[in-house]
C-alpha cells in the first residue's frame, strides 16, 4: 500500500491523480490485478471522469454546487455539511482493473481526487493487488 500527498488549493476542485496511481501500479511490478484508491476524508472523494475536455470538470463542479448549496440551512455546526453531502455523492474509492501493468482506462477517462472543502492537505491510499 502506498500513501499519496495531495494539496488543494481551492474549496472545490479536482486534480488529476492519473498519472500518480499509473506510478504506484508500475513500481509494484504487478502485470495483472486490481488497483484501489481510497481518499480517507469525509469532505473529499475520488472519481473517474474524462480528462479530454477540462470544461467537464468544471460542469461537474457547477452541477454539484447547483444540487448542494453551500448554505442551505444545514444544522452541522462547522459549516461545510455541502462538502459531505458532495464527498458522499462522489463516494470515497473506485478500483480499477490492471492489465499487462497499465490501468485499464477508457479513452478518454482520468482519475480525480475531488476536494470539496479546501484548500488542505489530503492523502490517498492505494493498494495495488495481483490477481
Amino acid at each position: 500500500m502506498r500513501e499519496l500527498g495531495i494539496q488543494t488549493g481551492s474549496r472545490t476542485e479536482f486534480i488529476d491523480v492519473t498519472g500518480q496511481i499509473a506510478g504506484v501500479v508500475a513500481d509494484s511490478g504487478i502485470q495483472d490485478g486490481l488497483v484501489n484508491v481510497f481518499v480517507p476524508h469525509t469532505t473529499a472523494g475520488i472519481t473517474i471522469n474524462e480528462n479530454a475536455d477540462p470544461d467537464v470538470l468544471s460542469d461537474m463542479e457547477l452541477a454539484l454546487d447547483r444540487m448542494v448549496p453551500w448554505q442551505n440551512g444545514y444544522a452541522h455546526c462547522e459549516g461545510n455539511s455541502a462538502a459531505h453531502v458532495k464527498a458522499t455523492l462522489t463516494g470515497s474509492s473506485v478500483s480499477i482493473i490492471v492489465s499487462k501493468g497499465r490501468l485499464l482506462l477508457g479513452t478518454w477517462q482520468g482519475i480525480y481526487f475531488a476536494e470539496y472543502d479546501g484548500p488542505r492537505r489530503r492523502k490517498l491510499m492505494v493498494k495495488v493487488v495481483a490477481g
